[in-house]
């Protein structure tokens, strides 16, 4: 059955599935060859003629998919396939000199880790887009009211701003993340058999060092047949972790677009755009929904990946079949989840008066902290201060009046707080500590670090 994947027909963007193209890698192993053989020619191995033709013809508009399949029909072996048919477009003797001194995996593991550096590439565009999206947000609703929420209940006061200039500040630490990992993530190896480079005699730490600073990556300095796998392990890890972060932020939007909360809201186009198949009215937070679900599904690929560190030996092949899945699926998926959430919080619909009407639905319960606070500066001990306003909450709340009022009918209050003092104390936009302050920094420090102005 074709078409068996969603990602063949629903998810991802061709930019990040084109890494992963049965072509995209075909060609990444070539390329890999084309290096080993200018190696060769530099140390006098082979000719520079040699090199030259190998490297001319280790392109799939010359060596066709179509031949290597036709070849791995009889060698069972893809990259033996690939092998046979570049040496066959080799004129002169050039053909003689493929893969000359390599294993499989030297070719595979290294064609990875290029493939993993242009995806790792794009994840961190991505990332980039999204704190810029995040840190542009929280510039623009710094000072709108909200309350704070712990348990799912009413806390005390923050500025919208300052939850989103949260994400910056986490997406931030993923993004050096990302930059401190690639190195060590994107490592080749041309080191033979069993990691000893044998077969390329005593040039083998210079081809080695050659070949990879041609691609432009890292290599394993003590390999077994492959490169260690700690190191998809962290790749893995790392976008688990992403993914985990940014299904939070879905989750949130999520939780503020309920009907009872209503605080924001996801774009709908209100023209075309349909919410249910029977509940005409609905206005759904489907992509966050979708982006939640999609982290889910990233961070399944966890275990398989630590499973396939596990190898037998100086290697076997339980891990590969499983990273044809998992390095493919983690970053096309990744790719597809930051660049929503991106959308979804640049479209964002944030309900200023509704942040401001459920404070107030609160009958100024959520401003007690303050009034405690209050109260010790008037030279009452915390612990009374805290039973004081403890018990006038409760009277609040049972009897349905305002805390404000509750406050200047207690007897002992009196000459204690006068009634401006309650109501300026009781004034949320007073209380949001340093919540502008810690927008202003992190936008700023988002602009450091992208290297532009937030607008």
């Amino acid at each position: 059955m074709s078409n068996s994947c969603p990602l063949d027909y629903r998810y991802g963007r061709p930019e990040m599935k084109a890494v992963f193209s049965e072509e995209s890698r075909i060609q990444y192993q070539m390329n890999v060859e084309a290096a080993l053989a200018r190696a060769h020619a530099k140390l006098g191995t082979i000719s520079q003629a040699d090199a030259d033709e190998i490297s001319r013809i280790a392109t799939l508009d010359i060596v066709s998919v179509d031949r290597i399949n036709e070849i791995e029909k009889d060698t069972r072996h893809d990259l033996m396939a690939m092998v046979k048919a570049m040496t066959e477009k080799c004129e002169g003797d050039a053909g003689k000199y493929v893969h000359l001194g390599a294993t499989s995996n030297d070719i595979v593991d290294t064609a990875t880790a290029l493939q993993l550096k242009a995806a790792m590439g794009i994840i961190l565009e991505d990332v980039d887009n999204l704190i810029y999206t995040f840190a542009r947000l929280a510039k623009r609703e710094r000072d709108t009211l909200e309350i704070g929420r712990t348990h799912a209940q009413f806390a005390i006061p923050i500025t919208f701003g300052f939850k989103i200039a949260g994400y910056v500040a986490e997406m931030l630490r993923h993004r050096e993340r990302i930059v401190q990992a690639m190195p060590r993530v994107c490592a080749g190896k041309m080191a033979g058999a069993v990691g000893t480079g044998a077969a390329l005699g005593k040039n083998f730490f210079r081809i080695q060092e050659l070949v990879m600073e041609d691609l432009g990556i890292s290599y394993e300095p003590a390999a077994t047949q492959v490169v260690g796998r700690d190191r998809y392990t962290e790749a893995i890890c790392l976008m688990a972790n992403i993914a985990t972060s940014v299904e939070r932020y879905g989750t949130e939007v999520r939780n503020l677009q309920r009907s009872e909360i209503g605080e924001a809201m996801e774009y709908f186009d209100v023209k075309k755009q349909v919410g249910s198949s029977t509940m005409a009215q609905k206005r759904n937070p489907m992509n966050s929904e979708n982006a939640c679900g999609l982290a889910r599904v990233v961070r399944s690929f966890v275990t398989p990946t630590f499973e396939s560190q596990v190898l037998w030996h100086e290697r076997d092949l339980s891990n590969s079949s499983t990273e044809r899945f998992t390095l493919p699926h983690v970053f096309i998926l990744m790719d597809e989840i930051l660049k929503k959430m991106a959308w979804i919080f640049d479209g964002l619909e944030v309900c200023r008066d509704r942040m401001l009407q459920n404070i107030e639905s609160s009958q100024g319960l959520v401003m007690a902290e303050p009034l405690m606070m209050k109260l010790t500066e008037k030279g009452i001990g915390r612990q009374d201060a805290h039973e004081i306003i403890r018990e006038s909450s409760m009277v609040a709340v049972n009897s349905g009046m305002h805390l404000r009022d509750v406050l200047m009918e207690r007897e002992d209050l009196k000459g204690v707080l006068t009634p401006e003092e309650i109501v300026a104390t009781m004034d949320a936009s007073n209380y949001v500590g340093g919540a502008r302050e810690i927008v202003d920094n992190m936008v700023a420090e988002a602009e450091r670090v992208l290297g532009r102005k937030v607008e």
